[in-house]
């Protein structure tokens, strides 16, 4: 779908546009001058849980975090809404709230927007940042010999699942995923940015593999991920267990399992925990190891924390040991 577009606009003709169509990544990025670029992107979706307040801190938090995930730091945000004619006000109005108070949390203010009516509600943010051109952490920055560490814990996919199936046995694994989606990777960029992170990308709808997996092809590398380092969500691997994944799973696996491979032997849901679909997930970092302990201590002082979950290595695709 986008070979047409890649054709028209060409790289060549377009020298201060660093990131674009030609290898895409999670912003844009178009350089003003030697020390400032502009960073945008844009992302919405529709409800991922009951609560619209919270569907619209998630649903900023997500938009925002692919500013982050370049190494930017946001400005200013755009309102992005589709809602039914029919749908009350007052569910309009909390989860405008909830992105508002998200946007405001991150140091900046919405400046406008645009609405349109749909059959299903949808919200999300168009996100304008800026940076340093040579902090620029692109997906293809990986490096032979990097450690890979990831920010937020994994399972978002299988938790709202669960929810939408009403199989949640305790309220709290909920609870959990709904503040791992509404937290802000900003401390995972800058502690990121300062330790010199060669590359990064934010965990969305194509699970840990697949976001891996266009980390490591666009920068001719292989990942090695290790099972037992994995975080994941309080309840996220007793309802895998049950096999209660989102259709994108099965999506996620058929696209990225021919380049995945398998050192030890997982339990079919332990594989498909791996391609689970998250949403607002943490950063994927690539930095060298003596850097490594840096971008821990300084999440552990934000009060959050990070995980050392694999290397990378000279070869193609992803290794799971």
């Amino acid at each position: 779908m986008l070979r047409p577009l890649q054709a028209r606009f060409r790289p060549a003709d377009f020298p201060n546009l660093l990131v674009g169509l030609g290898a895409p990544d999670d912003a844009a990025v178009y350089r003003l001058n030697e020390t400032q670029a502009i960073v945008q992107t844009v992302d919405f979706f529709p409800p991922v849980v009951d609560d619209p307040y919270w569907f619209g801190a998630i649903a900023a938090a997500n938009a925002l975090s692919d500013i982050y995930a370049m190494g930017a730091e946001p400005l200013f945000a755009l309102n992005l809404c589709a809602f039914p004619e029919d749908l009350d006000p007052d569910i309009i109005s909390e989860i405008l709230r909830g992105g508002a108070d998200k946007v405001a949390e991150a140091g900046i203010a919405i400046a406008g927007g645009h609405s349109v009516k749909d059959r299903e509600p949808k919200y999300g943010l168009c996100v304008t940042g800026l940076m340093r051109p040579d902090g620029l952490m692109a997906k293809g920055g990986a490096r032979v010999g990097d450690v890979l560490i990831l920010t937020k814990p994994l399972g978002v996919g299988v938790l709202t699942t669960a929810l939408k199936r009403e199989a949640i046995s305790d309220p709290a694994h909920l609870d959990a995923a709904v503040g791992n989606m509404a937290r802000l990777n900003r401390a995972a960029a800058r502690a990121a940015r300062s330790a010199g992170a060669t590359a990064a990308t934010d965990i969305t709808g194509f699970g840990l593999i697949g976001h891996a997996l266009e980390m490591a092809n666009q920068a001719g590398v292989g990942f090695e991920i290790a099972w037992d380092a994995l975080p994941f969500l309080p309840g996220a691997l007793d309802y895998a267990k049950q096999w209660i994944f989102p259709g994108g799973a099965e999506t996620n696996a058929r696209a990225a399992r021919p380049e995945t491979h398998f050192g030890r032997k997982l339990a079919d849901w332990q594989e498909m925990l791996l391609f689970d679909p998250e949403t607002s997930g943490g950063l994927l970092i690539s930095v060298i190891p003596d850097r490594a302990k840096d971008i821990i201590s300084q999440m552990r002082a934000a009060g959050e924390d990070a995980w050392i979950i694999g290397s990378v290595v000279a070869s193609n695709g992803i290794f799971v040991s």
